[in-house]
């Protein structure tokens, strides 16, 4: 993992926790949620607050996200934001957070001038230790508070205001004009300055989780479905109809395709078709070297398409079946049949314009994993996972890769995979290097 730590593949964008007042405010935090401190004085988080460093010192990388179901967070600041979320259990969670923090960002900014504000992603339920729980969760309510109370303390005050300007007699209660005074000296004034966090609360139809061998749940779609990337019978009877395996590529297909989830990359509107396909097929040829043994050190595109024009007659059928694609959409070559079965099939697509797109992208690319781009994008814990098991000058090569062609524009990367993506958010900064030597793979933090 060192190659990719080192070019902010891995960790990168993590928000440093250095001075003393912040340390000590995080570990109020800390305590406040799990009852632990820690002992170190500095150390990166990410946008929940999660640091592969202290995770390492308390043994115990899950320990803002204990059962891997409703996931706590400390937020020292509002540029937490830009940082990428480690050890992910469910897709929804990052972009919650972070929409969470964009639609509270003048509040949040002011309570973190003085305090963390610490708080619990809330699912609705509180264990997934049967796959049934997780049909169950419909909602994720965010709770937050400084770890004064300053929030509880807000709205305390605002109901005795109510109350003051109400009750006919409240001039002459003098528990009650204490009260709020005492109050006030924490909150503020609350009629002016209004302390209160919205947006709080986020519907959960659709999403990926890592329970389970990992699963991806469709129920805002027409026709619902759950797809699990290993053998459903292990998952025992589940409260919906439609249940697939990765090995029913037909199945999964069809379903993309009822609910109009998927368009294919040569239809698409606003893209190099053409320039995406020869990615992908050089992604593919490097898989192929990779097994062969083939020294990719120092690989340009040019030496990936001489490999590939000496070594045709050895490459995938993925490889062949986008070739063929490629041929009718720049050359007026017979349209090609690629069926579901046919391994290219998967290459081939993308995801459509729906609120449910991130989450197909996803399941695109770990249905065609030898993308490694589109993989490294999307479904970065399984990139991580299958990058631990390459040979080193397939790490080499796609390290090297991600941090020249990606890394340099992510937003002109997506723009050009996608169309219709959103902009990425501000780049990394480059890691300080006593981390990249201690760190290692999954997020564990070496002593």
């Amino acid at each position: 993992m060192h190659r990719l730590i080192e070019r902010g593949l891995m960790f990168g964008n993590l928000i440093e926790v250095s001075s003393p007042v912040l340390v000590e405010r995080y570990n109020r935090a800390l305590e406040h949620l799990t009852g632990k401190r820690t002992g170190l004085e500095d150390f990166h988080i990410d946008i929940s607050g999660y640091s592969p460093e202290i995770g390492d010192e308390l043994e115990d990388h899950l320990y803002l996200n204990h059962g891997g179901c409703n996931r706590q967070f400390i937020l020292l600041t509002t540029e937490q934001r830009h940082a990428p979320l480690l050890n992910a259990k469910f897709s929804t969670s990052r972009e919650i957070l972070k929409q969470f923090i964009t639609d509270n960002e003048p509040q949040l900014f002011a309570l973190t001038a003085r305090d963390a504000v610490a708080g619990e992603l809330v699912n609705s339920v509180f264990s997934v230790s049967a796959p049934e729980r997780l049909f169950d969760i419909r909602k994720v309510v965010v709770e937050a508070d400084t770890t004064e109370g300053t929030l509880r303390d807000a709205e305390q005050l605002g109901r005795m205001v109510d109350r003051f300007k109400d009750e006919e007699d409240a001039w002459f209660d003098d528990v009650l004009i204490a009260e709020m005074i005492g109050l006030a000296k924490r909150t503020g004034d609350v009629t002016r300055n209004p302390v209160r966090l919205r947006h709080a609360e986020f519907g959960q139809d659709d999403f990926w989780t890592a329970h389970f061998g990992g699963l991806y749940l469709f129920r805002g779609v027409e026709h619902p479905a759950l797809i699990a990337r290993q053998d459903t019978a292990a998952l025992g009877s589940l409260p919906i109809k439609h249940q697939f395996d990765f090995s029913e590529r037909n199945r999964i297909a069809r379903f993309l395709e009822l609910n109009d989830l998927v368009e294919p990359i040569v239809k698409a509107r606003g893209i190099d078709a053409g320039a995406i396909l020869r990615q992908k097929m050089d992604f593919i040829v490097v898989d192929a070297a990779q097994e062969a043994g083939v020294d990719l050190t120092g690989a340009t595109r040019r030496d990936i398409r001489a490999l590939a024009r000496q070594h045709a007659d050895q490459l995938p059928a993925e490889y062949h079946g986008l070739r063929q694609l490629l041929n009718w959409a720049e050359s007026g070559g017979p349209w090609p049949r690629i069926t579901s079965d046919h391994p290219a099939y998967f290459y081939t697509l993308r995801a459509a314009d729906r609120p449910q797109q991130d989450l197909v992208n996803m399941l695109l690319s770990e249905l065609a994993p030898k993308d490694v781009r589109q993989l490294f994008i999307c479904h970065k814990e399984v990139f991580y996972r299958l990058y631990a098991t390459w040979s080193e000058t397939k790490k080499s090569y796609v390290a090297d890769f991600l941090d020249r062609e990606y890394q340099a524009d992510k937003a002109g990367a997506r723009a050009a995979l996608f169309g219709h993506d959103a902009p990425m958010d501000t780049p990394p900064q480059p890691p300080r290097e006593d981390l990249i030597q201690r760190v290692g793979p999954w997020g564990a933090v070496r002593r």
